[in-house]
């Protein structure tokens, strides 16, 4: 895939001081979107915005595109 993550979200969320039982109990993300998180699958832009604003960051903070992965398919 072209687009990766370039940060490990889970470990970024938990120095922010959202550990995963803060964000299910306070339902700030939902599990599949965690789980999604542990696989590096990508995620919806209304879950990227609430990722980004949890982070205080941008999108360009969190993720990455690299061409030499979609060279090969081209």
């Amino acid at each position: 895939m072209p687009i990766t993550y370039k940060i490990d979200v889970l470990a970024a969320l938990k120095e922010k001081g959202y550990n995963t039982n803060r964000i299910r109990k306070e339902k700030l993300l939902a599990e599949s979107t965690l789980q999604s998180f542990r696989a590096g699958q990508l995620v919806s832009w209304t879950n990227m915005e609430r990722l980004c604003r949890l982070l205080e960051c941008q999108p360009g903070d969190i993720l990455e595109y690299s061409e030499a992965e979609t060279s090969s398919r081209i």
